[in-house]
């Protein structure tokens, strides 16, 4: 027999298709009957002021908590965000959802990127603290043109489709908005219209979790119900069905980073945690009583012992004191006229020399924050970066119903090209020769005797582990540690079955 349950949800149209998401889950799951009661809340009322001003708290849930409560509705659909570190007595989490696209988004006007070198000042929407201190500390650096120009926030509230109309109208110049949000919208018909027209004349920038870490817990959805029902835990087995794991675990470390920095909605530091095969890796970002904090970790920690002072980062520099990098490999540019098309994965910063060939109207993908820099300094703009996590960070975002929209909208090739080297083969899309890779036949003595010296290894390529092993066989030997980043170099060690160390970035071995 069907059972019939009450979900409270905000008023707001992005509330309401959330909890709609759910109702069509929970319904398909239980083949019960769930409607949708909608509430208002303080936060929905009182937009003239940033939430770390307002009195009070719980500005999103407090009326929900209290309806609930008295019985009036069964459960609650909740950005688990908008959550508080202390819940009422009586109040139970009940599940919390798969979430995508945690990332922070960027949207700003066609008109205003093609105006960049032109202004003095780029003012951003947003009422996050957080946001606030890591925009104006830092967004500067991935905008062509803008590195030495000053960053400004000014105060943004209002639902969604408010925002960006307000953006639209040119009350600033860029805002930024959670992705998890604009994605959800998509799913409703009439919100996907909406959307549609809204961002017509809009282009984006993902902000990297490496640099610009999100909300903690943001992009999951927490359903709450009342700890004591008389159905003997009925409901909450069926909850319990919509429930992630990897979700649950990276949310977790989130919260309890968030507590352990104070909490609350004036608290200025960005916390994002992702799970990446038996890792967890660490951002955090912003300040605390006038404290910096960059935290970029892993956990657990790799357990990397240095044995010796020397070590080998494969980056293409020349080596230097105790750090060695790669003068074995050579890289040479081959040309390539990248017109006919217009959608674009930069591999490398030695695919940059071609970027100048591109059509006016393009949409580029960098593989993390070092070469967008570089696209950046020529004066491209960067929709997004695979922030050094590989071919899966990126494909999620080709994937994504928004960014699909804003491809419909600018015409560009739903199919996407790689620029990389003349031997790679990439999962993503086709392959573009940018470079060849050989390998010097007269190696220089002191940098051999060092090689072989060295203990510690960093390896940008699988390739590159390769070449050196025909010349090195010493790097077999058991006090050898080799570490990696943790996209694809990490999957071919994987799969040809070399131990290795992932590390979230070269830089880690620096603090040993």
């Amino acid at each position: 027999m069907k059972k019939h349950y009450k979900i409270g949800a905000r008023g707001s149209l992005l509330s309401v298709t959330q909890t709609k998401l759910m109702q069509k889950k929970l319904q398909d799951l239980t083949g019960d009957v769930f409607d949708i009661i909608t509430i208002k809340t303080q936060g929905d009322m009182n937009t003239s002021a940033p939430l770390w001003q307002m009195q009070g708290k719980d500005f999103f849930t407090k009326e929900l908590d209290e309806a609930l409560l008295k019985g009036e509705i069964d459960l609650v659909v909740h950005s688990y965000k908008d959550l508080g570190s202390i819940r009422p007595e009586g109040i139970k989490l009940a599940a919390v959802t798969k979430r995508s696209f945690a990332h922070d988004i960027l949207l700003i006007k066609n008109a205003t990127i093609a105006k960049l070198k032109t202004v003095n000042e780029v003012v951003v929407g947003t009422s996050s603290p957080r946001r606030i201190v890591n925009i104006e500390k830092k967004l500067a650096q991935y905008l062509p043109y803008c590195a030495e120009k000053k960053i400004t926030t000014k105060m943004l509230r209002g639902n969604v489709n408010t925002r960006i109309k307000k953006l639209v109208d040119g009350e600033f110049d860029a805002i930024v908005l959670a992705m998890a949000g604009l994605e959800r919208l998509t799913s409703n018909e009439e919100a996907l219209k909406e959307l549609q027209i809204l961002i017509k004349d809009l282009n984006f920038f993902i902000l990297p979790q490496s640099i610009f870490p999100s909300s903690a817990s943001q992009g999951a959805l927490a359903v709450e119900c009342l700890e004591s029902r008389t159905d003997n835990n009925e409901l909450l087995n069926k909850l319990a069905l919509l429930n992630d794991e990897k979700t649950i675990e990276e949310v977790r470390r989130e919260r309890k980073a968030f507590n352990a920095y104070g909490g609350g909605c004036h608290l200025a530091v960005g916390i994002h945690v992702r799970k990446v095969g038996d890792h967890f890796l660490h951002y955090h970002e912003g300040t605390v009583d006038n404290q910096v904090i960059s935290v970029k970790t892993m956990e657990p920690a790799p357990a990397i012992t240095k044995t010796s002072s020397l070590y080998f980062l494969g980056m293409g520099k020349k080596s230097e004191g105790n750090i060695l990098y790669d003068e074995l490999i050579l890289k040479t540019p081959l040309a390539q006229n990248l017109s006919s098309h217009n959608h674009y994965f930069v591999t490398s910063r030695h695919c940059l020399h071609n970027l100048n060939t591109l059509p006016k109207n393009h949409f580029l993908w960098s593989a993390g924050a070092k070469t967008h820099k570089k696209m950046v300094d020529m004066g491209l703009w960067v929709n997004g970066s695979a922030d050094s996590l590989g071919a899966p960070e990126l494909k999620a975002f080709l994937d994504s119903k928004l960014i699909q929209l804003f491809m419909q909208n600018h015409q560009i090739n739903a199919d996407l090209r790689v620029l990389t080297n003349d031997e790679s083969r990439h999962e993503l899309g086709p392959s573009v020769a940018c470079y060849t890779r050989s390998v010097q036949t007269n190696i220089d003595g002191t940098f051999s005797a060092k090689i072989k010296q060295t203990k510690l290894f960093y390896w940008t390529s699988f390739f590159q582990y390769q070449t050196y092993l025909k010349l090195f066989p010493e790097l077999t030997q058991n006090d050898t540690v080799h570490t990696c980043g943790l996209g694809k170099t990490w999957q071919e060690f994987s799969e040809h079955k070399i131990a290795i160390t992932p590390i979230p970035d070269p830089g880690f071995l620096k603090t040993l």
